[in-house]
């Protein structure tokens, strides 16, 4: 499970996802998918969070890896590519940004 510490030797990454809310079930259940078949098995995944607006019309990803380096390797798979272009038919866009804690309260 990710938690947030400062310092922290965690990669954090969020990604936001825009969407529509016909098609916010159905994005978010291709991220479930993509988290329980591969993403959370690659090599240095720590924990992940699925957050929806009330509008359904954002996904909001948060995962923590314990490299940047780790995130990055899964990031550039084929089955990675392949679950991108998945994800980028149910969305108007997405993007995953790389974070380092700056402060926790």
């Amino acid at each position: 499970m990710p938690t947030i510490t400062h310092p922290s030797s965690a990669q954090t990454v969020v990604t936001t996802f825009e969407t529509s809310p016909g098609t916010c079930q159905d994005l978010l259940e291709a991220l479930e998918e993509a988290y329980d078949a591969f993403i959370s098995k690659q090599p240095g995944f720590v924990g992940a969070g699925l957050h929806v607006n009330d509008a359904q019309t954002r996904i909001a990803n948060y995962s923590q890896w314990k490299h940047r380096e780790d995130f990055l390797a899964m990031l550039r798979s084929s089955e990675m590519r392949s679950w991108n272009r998945r994800f980028n038919e149910l969305c108007r866009s997405f993007e995953p940004v790389l974070y380092e804690v700056a402060a926790v309260y």
